[in-house]
């Protein structure tokens, strides 16, 4: 008895490792791709440091947002691929290419009038001009960006994220190289500084467009799905079934990571210290973020399938197999950040005062991870019982009224001489959103994880 239900749980346990793995990799080269740009710009100057905090926060959260609109179509097509639907699924890309149209439109709109969103959050003036310019590079390149990632969300819903990785890597060896020579400039290029970095990722996301596209045409795996023939005219319900499982999905994901990225901008009125040594916390948040975002991925890819192939038992042993390893991975890497908090901030920046105040904030990136990797799991499971609504309200609730309200007011809210004991510590330091984000997080994981087994137990009853 023992023995079988080990093997039936490594049954499990080996496609998701398999997948997950894969996926992290992939997501790992574009991570190592911002952590580059990081110290680049960092050892190019502070100030240029700080406006590629500033730049790349607001970019992160339209980017992103947009992009949780199409990564919520995964569950949709894995279902199809699951149910052996393989006709419907490529119809299916097909008009998501008019989605990606339509989102990438309206995400140049913003990326190319981001004033309002530097002066609400009171971005100082001598960082404003080069954050404008790193975004009118980058909304150029947001097309691009946007068509690949909903390649990789076609190759995930279908368990082949091998090739999406292997071109991820390949657009690693492009960047770094680009990323020094248009940042410190050289061979007749003048120094660009933050815009640098940003015109080397529009090279870069162009390449990897038309290497998708190449693929996409020519490679044996999507014959079945005929997705390489003339493209139909926009079919108005089909996108309207497409938004109303990615446009909630987009909206929570946008809180989420705006939640995590406004921290920058409010961040930015401390100087030019405080916001360099968030943007070091912030990267590393992202490199470890990528761990379970890839066993989430594999996860409901997996229960999508199981879905499609309506095999209730196989989901719930997805399901589990995906928390176990989800739990054990993001706790170890929650221990890297914290023991490694001393040494990791000299990787990125010469400059001790950014050095000991990126120390300070890595204890609470620790905290804040290992809620993170939870409620990463919980939502992209949720979204594959079309359960998406919910998840935006909790977001909002939790990680923009707990979270990202709750550290402004501890930082710039109790700046008089009555504050609390407990609270004046905080007052004006950029560890205040950290704390309060840290919070917000481990509640909002708790909340999805009893939504999760409500669903998985109602399941299980019927």
């Amino acid at each position: 008895m023992g023995q079988g239900t080990m093997s039936q749980s490594l049954r499990e346990l080996r496609p998701i490792a398999q997948h997950a793995s894969t996926v992290f990799v992939g997501q790992l080269a574009l991570v190592v791709s911002g952590i580059t740009d990081t110290i680049i710009v960092g050892r190019h100057s502070p100030h240029a440091l700080a406006a590629l905090s500033v730049g790349s926060a607001l970019y992160v959260s339209v980017f992103v947002g947009l992009l949780g609109v199409l990564q919520a179509l995964l569950p949709i097509w894995a279902e199809l691929n699951g149910a052996q639907q393989k006709l419907a699924l490529g119809r299916s890309f097909r008009q998501a290419i008019y989605l990606t149209f339509f989102l990438a439109a309206f995400g140049m709109l913003l990326l190319l009038t981001p004033g309002p969103a530097l002066h609400y959050a009171q971005v100082p003036l001598s960082l404003q001009t080069e954050a404008r310019q790193y975004l009118q590079i980058l909304a150029f390149s947001l097309w691009p960006a946007l068509f690949f990632r909903l390649f990789s969300t076609l190759n995930q819903a279908l368990h082949r994220p091998r090739l999406v990785t292997l071109v991820q890597l390949a657009s690693l060896l492009l960047k770094i190289p680009l990323s020094i020579w248009l940042t410190w400039g050289g061979a007749g290029v003048p120094a660009l500084g933050a815009s640098g970095s940003a015109l080397a990722t529009w090279v870069v996301n162009f390449a990897m467009m038309g290497v998708a596209f190449y693929l996409l045409s020519r490679h044996d795996l999507y014959r079945p799905y005929a997705l390489w023939q003339r493209l139909e005219k926009p079919d108005w319900g089909a996108l309207k079934g497409l938004l109303r499982q990615g446009l909630p999905s987009g909206l929570s994901i946008f809180v989420e990571v705006t939640s995590f990225t406004l921290m920058a901008l409010f961040i930015s009125r401390l100087g030019t210290t405080a916001t360099a040594s968030h943007q070091i916390a912030a990267n590393l948040g992202a490199l470890f973020y990528m761990v379970p975002l890839s066993v989430a991925i594999a996860t409901s890819a997996r229960t999508g399938h199981w879905l499609g192939a309506q095999a209730p038992v196989e989901v719930r042993r997805a399901i589990g197999t995906g928390l176990v390893i989800t739990l054990s991975l993001s706790w170890s890497c929650a221990g890297l950040l914290w023991w490694g908090r001393f040494v990791i901030p000299t990787w990125y920046s010469p400059v001790v005062a950014v050095q000991q105040a990126a120390s300070a904030l890595l204890a609470w990136v620790a905290l804040y991870h290992a809620a993170d990797g939870l409620q990463t799991l919980c939502v992209f499971l949720l979204r594959c019982f079309r359960i998406t609504v919910s998840t935006f309200v909790v977001y909002g609730s939790l990680l923009w009224g707990l979270g990202l309200g709750g550290g402004y007011a501890l930082a710039y809210g109790f700046q008089w001489a009555d504050a609390s004991p407990w609270i004046s510590p905080w007052s004006l330091k950029s560890d205040a959103f950290w704390v309060a984000s840290s919070l917000a997080l481990w509640a909002t994981a708790l909340v999805f994880s009893a939504m999760l087994w409500r669903v998985v137990r109602r399941q299980a009853q019927a």
